[in-house]
């Protein structure tokens, strides 16, 4: 191959990344505003469902507390209350950790990943 050849493939390769380059930015540019709303309103969602539910919840059991207020059940009924808690607690921890991370710029990683393998079959 001669080294004209190889500085056309070259030069055919620098000018097909110079192109994409502002494809790219404004790529980055609309997943970073797509990303930014849902994580926004993934935010919003959770702090109201914990928020209401939290609420929802303690005073059920402020009602049960209260309901063997006098009972022979008292301990057992508030003891109970604290573990129902506890693996309440412990559940959500292992659901959260379970759960695999948002794929955030997906769109972007793609399109640079193809152009990459297409940068590798001129350059061969």
């Amino acid at each position: 191959m001669s080294i004209h050849s190889k500085l056309d493939r070259w030069r055919n390769v620098s000018q097909f990344l110079v192109a994409r380059l502002s494809d790219y930015g404004q790529l980055f540019s609309i997943e970073l505003a797509e990303t930014r709303a849902r994580v926004m309103r993934e935010i919003i969602a959770l702090v109201a469902l914990a928020v209401s539910g939290l609420f929802t919840l303690s005073f059920f059991c402020f009602a049960l507390i209260a309901s063997a207020w006098n009972t022979r059940y008292f301990l057992a009924v508030v003891w109970g209350i604290a573990v129902v808690w506890l693996i309440a607690s412990v559940a959500a921890l292992l659901m959260c950790r379970a759960q695999r991370p948002a794929q955030s710029f997906g769109v972007l990683k793609d399109e640079l990943r193809a152009d990459l393998e297409t940068v590798k079959e001129a350059l061969k």
